[in-house]
C-alpha cells in the first residue's frame, strides 16, 4: 500500500465533489432564477390586465355618471367637469398614498418572492 498516493486520491476525490456540488448549485440558482422570474412576469401581467379593464371600467362609469349629473347641474360641461374634478381628486389621493397603496405592498410581494426559501 502507498502511503503517498492515498492522500492525493482523497484529495481528487474531494475536488471533483466541490466541483461537483458548484456546478449543482450553480444549476440549482438558476432555476430558481427562472422560477421566481416566471412568478414575477406572471403577476405583472395579471396586474396589467386587471388595471387595464379596471381603467375601461372607470372610464364608461365615469362617463355615464357625467350624463347621470346633466338633469342634477343643468349644463353637460359642467357635469363633465365635476367628473374631471373626481377623476384629479383619485390622482392626487394616488399620489399621496403612493407608498400605501403602491410601493409598501409591491416591496412586501418582491422581499418576499426573492428573500425567503421555499
Amino acid at each position: 500500500m502507498d502511503y503517498k498516493s492515498e492522500p492525493m486520491e482523497n484529495f481528487q476525490q474531494l475536488y471533483d465533489d466541490i466541483k461537483k456540488y458548484v456546478s449543482l448549485q450553480t444549476e440549482y440558482v438558476k432555476v430558481e432564477f427562472v422560477e421566481k422570474l416566471t412568478i414575477l412576469l406572471s403577476t405583472l401581467l395579471i396586474i396589467m390586465l386587471v388595471l387595464i379593464l379596471a381603467i375601461t371600467g372607470l372610464f364608461y362609469l365615469f362617463f355615464s355618471f357625467a350624463y347621470a349629473l346633466v338633469p342634477l347641474v343643468g349644463s353637460i360641461a359642467l357635469a363633465f367637469a365635476l367628473v374631471s374634478g373626481l377623476y384629479l381628486l383619485l390622482i392626487i389621493l394616488i399620489f399621496v398614498f403612493r407608498k400605501t397603496f403602491i410601493i409598501n405592498p409591491m416591496t412586501r410581494f418582491l422581499s418576499k418572492l426573492f428573500l425567503t426559501k421555499n
